[in-house]
């Protein structure tokens, strides 16, 4: 079986859309500090270039969350990896993410960083499916791309740990060799 890579949506497209965040999430926290939280591996992507493009004081931190495996289906079971460096106590958290899908990681992660006490937490997406969404309680506040439900690679998506470092969004067409 082979994989084929068809465009969804452009290079060009991907870093307009992530300055317009930038501009967005820079008025949203004018006059505060924001720290981001990127959702390791794909999320990295995204949160590198957001964060070049805020223009308020920022902090960094990751997190490892997975629910996939090596599979293109999420199995519904959310284990933390890799957990933050630093405490959320009092600071306006943004949580970004490569694509939110089911709802259910963010559900359950955002649960665990509100009992950390930050003084607010928004969610940033480069890409959401909402159709797939099984999760009524995951509201995104920035979302660079809603898509339909097909399976996504490239900006830090990856299937199989492969395609991660395209620097468009491209959809897995899996061929019968």
């Amino acid at each position: 079986m082979s994989e084929k890579i068809r465009v969804l949506i452009s290079e060009e497209d991907v870093q307009k859309r992530i300055e317009a965040l930038g501009e967005q999430i820079s008025k949203d926290y004018e006059g505060k500090t924001v720290h981001i939280i990127g959702i390791l591996k794909g999320g990295a992507y995204m949160m590198i270039d957001l964060s070049k493009r805020i223009n308020v004081p920022v902090t960094l931190d990751f997190m490892s969350v997975s629910s996939y495996g090596n599979g293109t289906v999420s199995k519904g079971i959310v284990k933390i990896v890799k957990d933050l460096d630093e405490p959320l106590e009092g600071k306006d958290v943004l949580i970004v993410e490569d694509i939110i899908d089911t709802g259910r990681t963010l559900h359950h992660l955002k649960e665990l960083l509100y009992a950390r006490k930050p003084a607010s937490i928004r969610l940033c997406t480069l890409l959401d499916k909402p159709d797939r969404r099984v999760v009524d309680d995951v509201n995104v506040d920035y979302c660079g791309f809603r898509i339909p439900d097909e399976f996504v690679v490239g900006c830090g998506l990856d299937y199989a740990q492969k395609y991660r470092n395209l620097p468009y969004i491209g959809v897995v067409e899996l061929n019968e060799d």
